[in-house]
């Protein structure tokens, strides 16, 4: 999930400080769970003892520090998401102005910022830090710290998701030692929640260097770890600082809760598992059905060492799937990409190789109120309808549903509607291949970047060779495979979006057209659509919860009926395996990842 704050500050029932700041908490449309003064979130064991250690998987390998920065693999810890953000909740160094409960819609609650204060006309938004807020190196966090964080992850040495996500901002205000005001260009209804997500640390780090040759230096936040040593490829450990400033803030009690925190690198899945049954390692989290039922044995689980638990999945799962390169010509006709889908029989692959576990994604915001279903409801309509010169006529049918082969469906009948689609489109079997009028055969590249996803994309590439169509997959280094990334500098490729429960801004990113072009994006498909971007729009200026609802209801359709890629499908549990000497609260809060869970929130016995 990439933006955990929200939208509106409701200043009329929030509690009012001594001084002229009127916040300590926004929310959505609602009062924060949690009045002034509250001691800890419901969800965390305030008196988890504060010591032992553990140890996380890791696969692939690390070269930086530095989780900010676009080139390089950075090491695991700093809190990076797939989407190059980070992500102060469960980073051991960073931390943000605000920081989220996990139990709520979406509230923020002070972690830099003591306090908060939205203008009236929504332009511009003020923060109080916490005098006691200390980096690790024991300097005092001021407004100056924070407002160069603002300008280098916003300049040009960092990933383009923190220009495009903070695009609004338009000046930075230090006001005095403990006052920064942010200034936007224009409302936006959650520029001021997104905006205390800042990750801040201080100018000392790498000091002298180019922000962007800042790979090696130990990093200076202001979070409750800080790396103690770590071997290239290998290993990373972080140790807790003695003088940690937040240990007993609210907002912190009964986080972070072990002594030293490591991850442990694995080149691949097999290895993982295999280590941790040999005790290598504390916990891991299983993505993979056949592993989860067949892989979880030994000595260790028999004598309850190591033991397996199923824990509920409650969070909007986003969409993982096969993206379209839009870049490439072959991928510009809508109908070959529907055609392309049709070939992927998720029947066969749950049944064969998934034991039933799976459901299929079928939304860019599965398993969630924001997901668009059925005919366009009237609110819908309303969004959609001044965009109808910019929209396929079917937008305003159902939405698309992925093919299944379950009786009364086969492959055969969807492999067929496929070979109709592409001779539409201008492509048929002709001299043992699928050729266009030029006669040019249909071949592309699959790139992949684990192992274990060979055995799902090697029956995929059989169904697309009946229809002539030739794809070729082979298995591309992680180093490598990012930098094609972020240089789209691939055919296909699967991507993962985790969902959000109040989408935004992020959604630029994501979807927009100036990141189509912008290197290092997550726009992987390369999508450039008005429709989309004005969509988007309307989401990023949503009012109430149901502005945001149905705004997003209405981009999800466009997105799927544009077919920008093969939607896959979600594991409906987590599932989990670690050492027994772990403990945990007794129920997970409703917004969680599973080990960021187990990196904040457990504790040893």
């Amino acid at each position: 999930m990439f933006k955990f704050l929200v939208s509106v500050l409701l200043v009329g029932i929030l509690a009012q400080s001594s001084s002229a700041f009127a916040a300590y908490a926004m929310a959505l449309g609602y009062t924060p769970k949690y009045p002034p003064g509250f001691t800890h979130f419901d969800y965390v064991n305030p008196d988890a003892p504060k010591q032992g250690q553990i140890t996380f998987p890791a696969l692939g390998s690390f070269d930086k520090l530095n989780p900010f920065t676009l080139k390089g693999s950075v090491v695991s810890g700093m809190g990076q998401g797939g989407n190059g953000f980070v992500f102060t909740q469960f980073s051991l160094i960073f931390e943000s102005l605000m920081t989220q409960s996990e139990d709520e819609p979406f509230s923020a609650y002070g972690l830099l910022a003591e306090d908060m204060d939205l203008a009236p006309d929504q332009l511009s938004v003020t923060f109080r830090l916490n005098p006691a807020a200390r980096f690790s190196n024991g300097d005092p966090v001021t407004a100056e710290d924070v407002k160069y964080s603002f300008r280098t992850l916003t300049g040009k040495s960092t990933s383009p998701v923190f220009r495009s996500y903070w695009a609004d901002v338009k000046n930075v205000v230090v006001v005095n030692r403990l006052t920064v005001r942010f200034e936007f260009s224009k409302k936006n209804s959650e520029l001021h929640m997104i905006i205390g997500q800042l990750p801040v640390f201080s100018p000392k780090w790498g000091q002298g260097k180019p922000f962007d040759k800042v790979a090696l230096e130990q990093p200076i936040g202001s979070g409750p770890y800080t790396v103690e040593k770590f071997d290239f490829g290998k290993y990373v450990t972080y140790k807790r600082n003695p003088a940690y400033w937040a240990t007993n803030l609210p907002s912190r009690r009964g986080l972070f809760n072990f002594d030293r925190v490591s991850f442990r690198y694995y080149k691949d899945d097999f290895t993982r598992l295999e280590a941790f049954k040999a005790g290598e390692f504390d916990v891991n989290i299983e993505n993979n059905v056949r592993n989860w039922v067949r892989g979880y044995n030994g000595k260790r689980f028999s004598s309850g060492e190591l033991v397996k638990h199923e824990f509920p999945r409650s969070n909007v799962t986003g969409l993982q799937g096969y993206v379209f390169n839009l870049r490439r010509p072959i991928f510009q006709d809508v109908r070959v990409r529907k055609a392309i889908g049709l070939a992927l029989d998720f029947e066969w692959l749950n049944r064969q190789l998934y034991y039933g576990r799976l459901k299929r994604s079928d939304s860019y915001f599965t398993n969630s109120e924001l997901a668009a279903k059925g005919l366009p409801d009237a609110e819908e309509l309303k969004i959609l309808m001044p965009l109808k010169d910019k929209l396929r006529p079917e937008v305003f049918g159902p939405a698309p549903v992925p093919p299944s082969t379950a009786a009364p469906g086969s492959l055969r009948e969807n492999l067929k509607k496929a070979r109709d689609l592409l001779a539409q489109a201008g492509w048929t079997y002709r001299d043992g291949a699928l050729r266009n009028a030029q006669g040019n055969i249909f071949s592309f590249d699959f790139m992949i970047v684990q192992q274990s996803s060979e055995r799902v994309i090697a029956p995929f590439a059989r169904n697309l060779e009946k229809l002539g169509i030739r794809m070729n997959y082979r298995m591309i280094d992680a180093a490598l495979a990012q930098k094609r990334i972020n240089d789209f500098d691939f055919d296909m490729v699967t991507q993962i979006k985790g969902g959000s429960s109040s989408p935004g801004n992020e959604l630029y990113d994501d979807f927009g057209s100036h990141s189509a072009g912008e290197s290092g994006s997550e726009n992987y498909g390369g999508i450039a659509d008005p429709a989309i971007d004005a969509l988007i729009d309307r989401v990023v200026k949503s009012s109430s919860r149901t502005d945001l609802i149905n705004a997003s209801r209405a981009l999800d359709r466009v997105l799927l009926h544009g077919f920008y890629c093969v939607p896959n499908y979600y594991i409906e549990k987590n599932f989990v395996a670690h050492r027994n000497t772990l403990g945990y609260p007794p129920v997970p809060p409703h917004q969680y990842a599973p080990q960021v869970w187990a990196l904040t929130m457990w504790w040893t016995k």
